[in-house]
């Protein structure tokens, strides 16, 4: 197979970077509501049955700062490739996998696969008309938790009718395919970041996210005042103060502490943090209440694996719509008073299930609700990032956005853990009904908390006071339209780097 010699058109590369984008969404979450039917068919407890989570959210809270930033330097086609093909290596051998041993290590190549998120944002950036940079961005951060929901729907099924190998098999052909196409139509990056990596700062990164990860994950089951966890708190800050110190210093940092201080990047940054908890702890416990039997306990809903993604439906399906609504809505609006208006419909949802959740519809509302809500935040929030930052840093930026994200699902799952853990002896196996309450009342306050963020964050032009970024030859700049004085600076400011859709670019 050759790669063709013609620039390929960017709705071509769009579909191609969708799809791997996809497949890593779907990983996310397709383990989740299938916990207790690994459990069984692993022959293997609860606490180990968690490193399935923790590992992939370790794995995946290391790698995707880094690839990003590697792939600034190097190249994000050919990042996207090494991230492609982890992807598929990890799925191949969690679906070869009959041991928890050998799954966890599946899940923890895997999580390599975070460096999709990033790489796609800054191949978006480099390849797309500026005035269609937004909507894409917008669609491709929305399909992150789209797909996330869809793979809460599709888990039930694939085990009840298939096995649970081919929770995997299915991630894994479609990877394959993205490898492949990557080869074939996504055109080699033309922005790079000139210098060398600082290893040194990638490992101190590293250190601080497993450290806090894995303490915020374990907290609910070590004890959160026991020795082991105050033990990695300390590390993780130690460790956290020393990769800030050596990135200031370093004349090319891993992550640009500079840019970081961006107003619009780091308020950007924060809602991120605060949308994590929301998000990745609903996936997590709301199919757990739903699948309670009511019989036993007196609460939840006695569903089964496939009824508790269907009440996840609603939630998917209007992420999926608000989602792609976000870039028309951002052009017209502007991307912060969509993301105020999607962080402020979050808080609805939550505040439906704190006040009762015992009815079916009160689920499927605030499914619906949420579903609104996390179609236009996720979508605005990372066109926020990546307009505020120089081309030559979209990788890092966005990787560390997205990054942040995982962050806040770790700390707000392993709150919710906490939370829920207090009802829980050998006697009665399950959470206090009162648990969940004040579960959705914790997310209530992360939810009201992410909208007063969402608000300070400021409605400034896109920053492109930068280092001009260095292509490896010749390339034709944006076409910009005659008398359009914005599009005109837009073009001057990325003249070099990418080239536009169709037209043949010297290699």
């Amino acid at each position: 197979m050759a790669r063709t010699a013609v620039r390929p058109h960017y709705n071509v590369t769009f579909a191609v970077l969708l799809l791997g984008v996809g497949a890593y969404s779907l990983l996310q979450s397709l383990v989740v509501p299938v916990m207790p039917t690994l459990i069984e068919r692993l022959h293997t407890s609860q606490s180990t049955a968690t490193w399935l989570m923790i590992g992939y959210l370790l794995s995946a809270s290391v790698a995707t700062p880094i690839v990003g930033r590697i792939g600034d330097k190097v190249g994000k086609e050919r990042m996207l490739l090494l991230t492609l093909a982890a992807l598929t290596v990890g799925s191949g051998v969690a679906g070869l996998s009959n041991s928890i041993g050998l799954m966890v290590v599946a899940r923890v190549i895997q999580g390599l696969g975070g460096g999709v998120l990033p790489l796609a944002f800054g191949i978006i950036r480099d390849e797309f008309p500026a005035a269609k940079v937004h909507g894409a961005v917008g669609i491709t951060a929305a399909l992150t938790a789209i797909g996330g929901g869809i793979g809460l729907i599709l888990a039930g099924p694939i085990v009840d009718d298939m096995d649970y190998h081919w929770l995997f098999w299915f991630p894994m052909i479609m990877t394959a395919l993205a490898t492949v196409a990557t080869y074939l139509f996504v055109p080699e990056s033309p922005v790079r970041t000139p210098g060398r990596i600082s290893w040194g700062a990638a490992v101190l990164l590293s250190v601080w996210l497993v450290a806090l990860l894995l303490a915020v994950s374990e907290g609910p089951s070590w004890g959160w005042g026991s020795a082991r966890i105050l033990g990695l708190f300390a590390a993780a800050a130690i460790c956290a103060a020393l990769w800030i110190l050596v990135e200031l210093r370093s004349a090319e940092p891993l992550i640009d502490m500079r840019m970081m201080r961006v107003p619009a990047v780091w308020t950007a940054n924060l809602v991120a943090l605060l949308f994590g908890v929301v998000m990745y702890t609903t996936m997590t416990f709301l199919p757990q209440l739903v699948q309670t039997p009511q019989r036993l306990v007196g609460y939840g809903f006695s569903a089964s694996v496939t009824q508790s993604g269907l009440y996840m439906l609603p939630m998917t399906g209007f992420m999926f719509v608000f989602g792609t609504l976000t870039g028309r809505l951002s052009a017209r609006h502007g991307a912060k008073r969509v993301l105020v208006a999607g962080s402020v419909a979050t808080v609805i949802p939550f505040l439906v299930l704190a006040a009762g959740h015992d009815r079916t519809w009160e689920l499927y509302l605030a499914s619906s609700l949420l579903g609104v809500g996390l179609g236009l935040a996720f979508s605005s929030m990372s066109a926020i990032v990546v307009d505020a930052v120089p081309p030559a840093q979209t990788g890092a930026a966005s990787g560390m956005n997205a990054n942040i994200r995982t962050i806040g699902g770790a700390v707000g799952s392993g709150v919710a853990a906490s939370i829920l853990a207090g009802g829980v002896t050998a006697t009665h196996p399950f959470p206090q009904d009162s648990g969940y309450t004040a579960t959705f009342w914790f997310l209530t306050g992360a939810a009201v908390l992410a909208a007063f963020a969402a608000v300070i964050i400021p409605s400034a032009r896109p920053n492109r006071r930068s280092q001009p970024p260095v292509a490896e030859g010749p390339l034709i700049p944006r076409q910009a339209t005659a008398g359009d004085a914005d599009a005109v600076a837009e073009a001057v400011a990325d003249a070099g780097t990418g080239a536009s859709a169709g037209e043949p670019t010297v290699a």
